[in-house]
């Protein structure tokens, strides 16, 4: 498969040119920012250009598109990835470049900032020695994390589009909004995407196949407080913000994200704000098995009545919001074949598959149980949501030819 290096850079950075950094505290808005959409009309336009059928741009953000089958008929494969970028680091404008023939040492990034790639500090790099590397200025987020995803499905269509000749199924694509903020699959429309399964090219580092992914819950924890003048306080105040800190050192030792790794799970308080009357504290719960981690939920649930014992009753409430669960319930459920196409797909372009269970979620993940089968698929890129992200030109090629032989193959799983 001859797929051209240059020109699916040249359409990488077309992409990282849009800021579409997404809003994670603006939930009344879809898309989050306006960026997206500018970017959605972009894609909206190549798709048409390229002669897909059923182009399509909601009010929400959300394109889908249409490539016909081509003389087989057989099963539909959906592709999707997002447009928005993630908010952990600053979003654009975006100054990359290509380090060529890479030579295994530190990258300097940008020197008037003192700003250095380094190998020890991100050893994983040096494996790309000798390879052509996409990386920034220093002074922002890449864009791979999901553009280089965009980037391997349109360089796959572009490549079906102009080869006639190569026979594939009909394959539906949809680019979304606010992956980052989690609210993706949220106005995502099964019905109208009409695939009989899908993958998420959404992943890391050249290889990863995922169909693995933690339960997660977001609890929010309020303790009440009450506030006595310093001077007279003794035996009347109950700070709020000392509570918090009771609740921080009840939770397991060793079972934070600093400490776990694999399938491990871990309680996370990643956000205090309050005062002495009133304290909040926003936590991740995750794991990987279903029972384990309702037993964690009720773990919490266990610390209030403890501290409301302690304090008096109302004085900690804890609110438990299920966000997404472990896609692999599905994919056990009938649906292991879809993951074996990608197998078979990667192996085929010369690529060893990398099969780890994700410490986080996908898109896929709430869509698999929405009723659309979707593992996710590398996309090559690395250090995602931080200035040292980077993409190994190579992978980015691999991505896509693994989509194209995925939707070369995918009509003829039964």
């Amino acid at each position: 498969m001859d797929l051209d290096k240059e020109e699916l850079l040249k359409r990488f950075e077309d992409y990282i040119s849009y800021n579409t950094q997404s809003d994670e505290d603006n939930d009344q808005v879809y898309p989050s920012t306006p960026g997206q959409m500018v970017l959605a009309r972009h894609l909206k336009e190549e798709l048409e250009d390229m002669g897909l059928t059923e182009v399509s741009l909601d009010e929400n953000g959300y394109v889908m598109a249409t490539l016909p089958a081509n003389g087989v008929s057989g099963k539909t494969v959906g592709f999707i990835s997002h447009m928005d970028t993630s908010p952990d680091a600053p979003g654009g404008p975006i100054k990359s470049r290509v380090v060529h023939d890479y030579d295994g040492k530190d990258i300097c990034l940008n020197e008037e900032k003192g700003i250095v790639l380094s190998t020890k500090d991100f050893p994983e790099i040096m494996k790309y020695k000798g390879q052509d590397i996409v990386v920034t200025d220093g002074t922002t987020l890449l864009g791979a994390d999901d553009k280089a995803g965009v980037t391997a499905i349109m360089g796959a269509l572009e490549y079906l589009t102009g080869h006639p000749e190569v026979k594939h199924g009909k394959l539906r694509i949809g680019f979304t909004p606010d992956e980052e903020t989690g609210r993706s699959p949220l106005k995502f429309d099964v019905k109208k995407f009409n695939a009989d399964f899908a993958y998420t090219v959404d992943g890391g580092e050249i290889g990863g196949l995922e169909y693995e992914n933690f339960n997660a819950a977001n609890p929010v924890v309020v303790i009440h407080g009450r506030s006595v003048h310093t001077g007279d306080a003794k035996g009347k105040m109950v700070n709020a913000i000392s509570i918090a800190s009771e609740w921080q050192s009840m939770l397991p030792e060793g079972e934070k994200p600093e400490c776990t790794e694999g399938r491990e799970g871990f309680f996370h308080v990643y956000k205090i704000s309050g005062s002495v009357e009133e304290c909040r504290l926003d936590m991740l719960v995750r794991d990987h098995d279903r029972t384990k981690f309702e037993k964690r939920k009720q773990y919490l649930l266990h610390m209030a009545d403890f501290l409301n014992e302690k304090y008096g009753p109302g004085t900690v409430e804890v609110t438990l919001h299920d966000v997404y669960f472990n896609m692999l319930d599905i994919m056990q459920d009938g649906h292991m074949n879809i993951v074996d196409l990608a197998r078979k797909a990667m192996k085929k372009a010369g690529i060893v598959p990398v099969e780890l269970p994700i410490r986080g979620g996908t898109d896929g993940a709430q869509l698999s149980f929405k009723g659309l089968p979707c593992p996710n698929i590398f996309t090559g890129g690395a250090n995602f949501h931080s200035r040292f992200e980077y993409l190994p030109l190579p992978s980015l090629v691999k991505a896509c030819e693994t989509v194209i032989e995925i939707a070369c193959h995918g009509w003829e799983v039964k």
